[in-house]
């Protein structure tokens, strides 16, 4: 397998060049050249697997022969050995028709766990192999650093910058993400909002004097890896329901849509997928898009769901390169657009082929904190707000359709003690394994939102 970029000017790569290089030079994302497929009979035949057999089975074909089949084992069972379910993507029933997939069961509580223990454990392997090191920098509205922290901590082989918006994540979030004592680990706290954050690591990719000078990696969902390692989950749930033999639906609270790109990679490569629904919350340009073509940034406005806070979703470049029939250049005109004047209009083929395949909603912040009251009394479960976003649109999309329908879960509930106790007067503790999270000390540096300043910040603390 091949992986190309989205604006069709860097050579070809292996996946693991891939993985390794994050952002193409062009400033493109990667995607293979083509979507594996899997059959009727190989989907049937994963009822009953092991999360990581399944995972084995799905995530290979973008692989290849990376790794053998028993060191991609091996990583793939060091990477959920740290979940505390043994599903490791457990299914919850809400309704006749209607579950949650449970995402929240890894080292940090969120979905973000499962694809970033599996890309730092594929890390380690390539990077000893290859005796390399490399500098890993990330943008994280809140659970991507915190998952990468965890992934990388203590790893000879890798350096770890992580930028927040300095204000704009929970106390929780912000803790996971500022007190771990590894020297190989830096939180950054950035004066703007995650978009400014995601702006600056992409300039620095794009810079590729200190690219090359630091050796700069990255585990944002703009690195293939990630996408890829999600794509499975959507394998496992669907399978308990049925498929292949009867369709699913899916709703995904998405900010940056990497999310919900894994399912529609999922749907590419033959899960029967009836519907993808797009939940976002107030800052809500995905659902604009698909209501009228058009992309336009309206700004970031802070909510009770801070990782939805994003108006640039990176990944909806890998789905627009597909909408337009892969020409790189049609998609460097649209994004050179968004840079420049904010917006872009998509076709109306591309609309055409986007609704095909979407469904969307938004959610207000008063329906957000109404659903997780409801599901706190109707379900059983204490929610948190992005999977009540979730909750509410599926809820508000369904109509009378039949489908199955899988709402994705995607933190746990403590990650945002206080949203969800002022919604529903219950306050969700963290784990056994979280205790004393707010006792340690933390470690963290604020800086300007200004390219030099971050440069200069990590130049002095990659370690030797």
């Amino acid at each position: 397998m091949r992986y190309i970029s989205t604006r069709g000017e860097s050579p070809s790569l292996s996946f693991e060049e891939a993985m390794l290089t994050g952002l193409a030079r062009d400033g493109g994302l990667y995607v293979p050249e083509t979507w594996p497929q899997l059959s009727h009979d190989e989907i049937a035949t994963m009822a009953g697997m092991s999360y990581e057999e399944v995972a084995f089975r799905v995530i290979k074909p973008f692989i290849g022969d990376t790794y053998t089949d028993g060191e991609f084992r091996e990583i793939l069972s060091k990477a959920y050995s740290s979940f505390k379910h043994d599903a490791r993507c457990p299914l919850v029933q809400l309704g006749p028709n209607d579950f949650l997939l449970e995402l929240h069961h890894g080292p940090t509580l969120a979905f973000k766990d499962v694809a970033m223990q599996l890309v730092g454990q594929m890390f380690e392997v390539s990077l000893k192999r290859r005796g390399e090191h490399v500098t890993i920098v990330g943008a994280t509205s809140g659970d991507t650093g915190s998952a990468a922290i965890e992934a990388f901590r203590g790893l000879e082989s890798v350096d770890v910058f992580i930028m927040y918006p300095h204000g704009r994540v929970s106390d929780v979030q912000r803790r996971q993400m500022t007190t771990p004592d590894d020297d190989n680990i830096h939180a950054l706290a950035v004066d703007g909002d995650f978009d400014d954050c995601q702006a600056q690591l992409k300039n620095m990719f794009n810079d590729f004097e200190f690219r090359d000078e630091v050796k700069l990696a990255g585990v944002n969902s703009i690195n293939w890896a990630r996408v890829m390692a999600q794509v499975v989950y959507y394998f496992t749930s669907a399978v308990s329901l049925g498929a292949p033999h009867r369709k699913i639906s899916f709703t995904v609270p998405t900010g940056n849509f990497g999310d919900i790109f894994a399912g529609y990679v999922a749907k590419r490569m033959g899960l029967p997928i009836e519907r993808l629904v797009i939940a976002t919350n107030q800052n809500d340009i995905l659902h604009r898009t698909l209501t009228s073509g058009d992309h336009s940034k309206n700004g970031v406005t802070p909510s009770m769901s801070p990782s939805m806070d994003i108006q640039v979703s990176s990944n909806f470049e890998r789905l627009l390169f597909d909408l337009y029939d892969r020409e790189g250049g049609a998609i460097s005109q649209l994004i050179g657009d968004l840079n420049s004047n904010g917006a872009f209009t998509l076709s109306q083929g591309a609309l055409e082929r986007l609704r095909d395949e979407f469904d969307s909603a938004r959610c207000s912040e008063e329906d957000t904190s109404a659903t997780i009251r409801f599901a706190q009394k109707h379900f059983g479960e204490i929610v948190c707000p992005h999977t009540a976003v979730a909750i509410k649109v599926a809820a508000d999309v369904r109509g009378d359709h039949a489908t199955p329908m899988v709402i994705l879960a995607t933190a746990h509930a403590a990650k945002f003690p206080d949203a969800v106790e002022a919604a529903c007067d219950v306050r969700s503790d963290l784990p056994p394994h979280m205790d004393g999270l707010f006792e340690r000390p933390e470690r963290v540096t604020r800086v300007a939102n200004d390219l030099s300043a971050i440069r200069d910040i990590i130049r002095k603390g990659i370690t030797d």
